[in-house]
């Protein structure tokens, strides 16, 4: 089911920013990457846009993961695109992941609205490989749940965390 809502064309920068990985960048560009942006309708329900302020860069200080959790609203949906960095047994990988976050504790309202407006975001975030929906934290606190999305069990690392116990 459709909506009608579209999409911002500043969201559609920040995927092709995140998308696109330059090889010859020194640190100080790698730290002003983005990481993770959430991504809500704006106040007349008709467009996706960038929640400002909700953000974390490659450079950030701490567990970019554990930080990304700790955005997400409790009480409202949102769209998220998370770059995440991980290791399987045989080689180092990067992946853009498509979160759709909808906590049982979001109005119903909210939930539909962006339930039905999802295909709208997705259409345009060409070349996704890996989509995620989530309905509240237990699904992602653990670091554990985005890594068996990504490779399953020839995941051992994410963010340069191990994921053994």
């Amino acid at each position: 089911m459709a909506s009608g809502v579209t999409v911002d064309e500043n969201v559609l920068t920040i995927f092709n920013e995140m998308k696109v990985r330059k090889a010859n960048v020194n640190e100080e560009e790698k730290s002003k990457r983005k990481k993770a942006v959430l991504f809500c309708l704006s106040d007349d329900k008709k467009r996706i846009i960038i929640e400002e302020g909700n953000e974390i860069l490659q450079g950030d200080e701490g567990d970019p993961y554990l930080k990304f959790v700790k955005i997400l609203p409790p009480n409202d949906c949102r769209y998220v695109l998370y770059d995440a960095t991980y290791e399987t047994k045989e080689t180092k990988k990067e992946d853009l992941v498509f979160i759709f976050w909808a906590p049982e504790s979001a109005p119903l309202k909210s939930k539909m609205i962006y339930a039905s407006s999802k295909d709208a975001i997705k259409k345009k975030f060409t070349g996704i490989k890996h989509e995620w929906q989530v309905n509240g934290l237990e699904d992602i606190k653990d670091r554990k749940t985005l890594a068996e999305k990504l490779g399953g069990a020839s995941v051992v690392t994410l963010e340069g965390k191990p994921l053994c116990d």
